[in-house]
């Protein structure tokens, strides 16, 4: 359940035939993250695959961008994707582990693969999905660590924000706090 139709698939630290793919894939999806970064976003990319293997959808975190608190890249990438009933035929490709939003979104349409490029900087709802059904499969792809590690690195303010852990009860924490000390 949940890999491409026909493939026999393995988990990727099992070696399996899709593991290739599931690289090609985020490949793309960590283009997409560096697009964000280069706007001056938050750089986190996503892609939807169907069931050949074939992209039908690409995204990248635009929060900083639009100003839209709700547009992870994941939940970007889903919009672009547009109205579908192959949902349960897809697959979720994202370079940093899905938060609750973006968790919940993969199982409101009941995506049944989830592969993540890394989840050492952030562990989203990865356990929820799982029960809900949802097979994650997390590759600790060295390019998303690094992706985030830089983030973490030079905007550390951008990333609590991002992850919800900056505002007003965190003085300094926050875009346009005050710094303390």
């Amino acid at each position: 359940m949940g890999e491409p139709s026909g493939s026999g698939c393995q988990g990727a630290s099992e070696g399996g035939s899709w593991d290739g793919a599931w690289r090609d894939w985020m490949t793309l999806a960590v283009r997409q993250a560096e697009k964000s970064w280069a706007e001056g976003g938050i750089p986190i990319g996503s892609v939807l695959v169907d069931g050949g293997g074939e992209v039908v959808a690409e995204g990248h975190n635009e929060r900083v961008q639009t100003g839209d608190p709700t547009a992870h890249a994941e939940v970007v990438c889903i919009r672009r994707a547009g109205r579908r009933r192959d949902w349960r035929e897809l697959s979720l490709v994202s370079t940093l582990s899905p938060c609750s939003m973006c968790s919940g979104t993969a199982i409101l349409f009941r995506i049944p693969l989830v592969v993540v490029g890394e989840n050492r900087n952030f562990l989203g709802a990865e356990d929820w999905m799982k029960r809900e059904g949802i097979r994650v499969v997390v590759l600790e792809d060295p390019r998303c660590v690094e992706l985030m590690e830089r983030m973490r690195r030079e905007k550390p303010d951008l990333w609590l924000e991002d992850i919800g852990e900056a505002g007003p009860d965190r003085p300094g924490e926050g875009p346009g706090a005050p710094s303390v000390g």
